[in-house]
């Protein structure tokens, strides 16, 4: 019986969806369809995310197919998946966690601190362009919509004097090479790096052939992530990351919450037994919140 995976229709979405089609067809010799979904952040290409709502743009419609029984596995970037999820879906596995960071490529080959005065740099990221400004406040931080073929083009064409992606989408579609510098100093956003697959709750046999591709680690660092920007309730339109790892039979995060000029920006870590990864990052969520974060919150949507 053929197995239908739901995936957009953009070269990193392919390639992940790919991914996991080989995975299944060489380990259960199964028939693997991909059912391509044009979603909403496909459709609005020329809007900050920010401004239209952000989380749940790009899975909606895909997730619509899955609990109509049209598709069987949904693929997504876990970083674009809503922190609470339709009743009666779930995630059946989050694969081995690509390495989370941004990286930066400019065209002069100069680093973030090296870019001379009123560089362009463009990023569609809230968390991204409050980190630079951080860093740099005489940048100017302009927004950049568009897949990384769409991101690049627009590099080349001067458009930007830099701009700042995900290294796994970059990698992902063969532009490694062309890295300025690796921005390990900066806090990825939640759950990048590892792919999210979504099935019915109910669907145990779906449930069995996926369940080799979850990454035990990857899964702990991403529910604790989750977990953290679930209790902060934050969504797009608020500068918030996180990073966790499991180190020495511990999960360790660190994250960060920002308002929209990094004037206030309040960072700070927690840790515990990988048992308990929602507690952990709960318990993060609540400092931050203690420390400024609530008001900062607060404001941001009050203002919208």
């Amino acid at each position: 019986m053929k197995v239908k995976i739901g995936t957009r229709k953009s070269k990193l979405a392919l390639w992940q969806a790919n991914y996991v089609k080989e995975f299944l067809e060489r380990t259960w010799g199964v028939e693997v369809e991909l059912v391509k979904i044009t979603t909403t952040g496909d459709k609005i290409t020329d809007v900050p995310l920010a401004k239209i709502g952000g989380k749940g743009l790009f899975v909606k419609e895909i997730e619509k197919a899955l609990m109509d029984g049209e598709i069987d596995l949904a693929v997504h970037s876990l970083k674009d998946v809503p922190m609470v999820l339709p009743e009666g879906l779930t995630l059946g596995a989050i694969t081995k966690r690509e390495f989370p960071y941004d990286v930066l490529i400019s065209n002069s080959g100069k680093k973030l601190r090296e870019l001379p005065e009123g560089s362009k740099v463009g990023t569609s990221s809230l968390r991204r362009q409050v980190q630079i400004k951080r860093l740099r406040r005489d940048l100017k931080v302009e927004v950049l919509r568009g897949n990384v073929d769409t991101r690049m083009r627009k590099l080349k064409e001067g458009q930007y004097d830099a701009i700042v992606l995900a290294y796994a989408g970059v990698k992902r579609m063969g532009y490694e090479s062309e890295i300025t510098e690796v921005l390990d100093y900066f806090i990825p956003a939640v759950g990048q790096g590892s792919l999210a697959i979504e099935i019915r709750e109910n669907d145990e046999r779906i449930k069995k052939l996926i369940e080799p591709l979850n990454h035990e680690e990857s899964y702990i660092a991403a529910t604790c992530e989750r977990a953290f920007l679930r209790e902060l309730e934050g969504g797009c339109q608020v500068p918030i990351g996180a990073f966790a790892q499991v180190v020495d039979g511990k999960v360790r995060i660190k994250g960060f919450i920002s308002d929209l000029e990094a004037e206030r920006f309040i960072e700070d870590a927690s840790e515990g037994g990988i048992e308990n990864p929602e507690a952990v990052g709960k318990e993060l969520a609540r400092k931050l919140l203690a420390k400024g974060g609530k008001e900062i919150l607060e404001e941001i949507y009050s203002s919208q």
